[in-house]
């Protein structure tokens, strides 16, 4: 399965949204608390927008296409593979970053506190 995803997450990150660009800007290069992140990750059926293997959390971003029947299957599916999920508006990326920002970060600090 995920072989055959591979091409389309390759796709998805070449064609990323406005969003998608400004929270990678942040998440690269380990910017964040230290975390490795990566982007359209292939896991089982679908393909996280972020990752960060070693904290077991997906950072989803969701645009008008969304709906909460779809995303919480998605959600228990990832769930399901040992990650935490979280969600945030295309929106919410755009106008408030460093909020975002510091949920995830809340989120990932959270992690490292139960992983102890």
């Amino acid at each position: 399965m995920v072989q055959r995803l591979t091409p389309v997450a390759r796709k998805l990150r070449r064609n990323s949204t406005d969003a998608e660009q400004r929270l990678w800007h942040h998440l690269r290069g380990r910017r964040l608390e230290g975390v490795k992140f990566v982007r359209q990750l292939p896991i089982g059926a679908y393909i996280a927008d972020f990752a960060a293997r070693e904290a077991h959390l997906i950072i989803e971003l969701d645009g008008g296409q969304h709906d909460l029947v779809t995303d919480a299957a998605r959600t228990q599916a990832l769930e399901n593979f040992g990650y935490r999920v979280i969600r945030f508006w295309n929106h919410d990326v755009l106008q408030n970053t460093y909020g975002v920002l510091e949920a995830i970060r809340n989120e990932l600090l959270l992690g490292f506190n139960r992983s102890e």
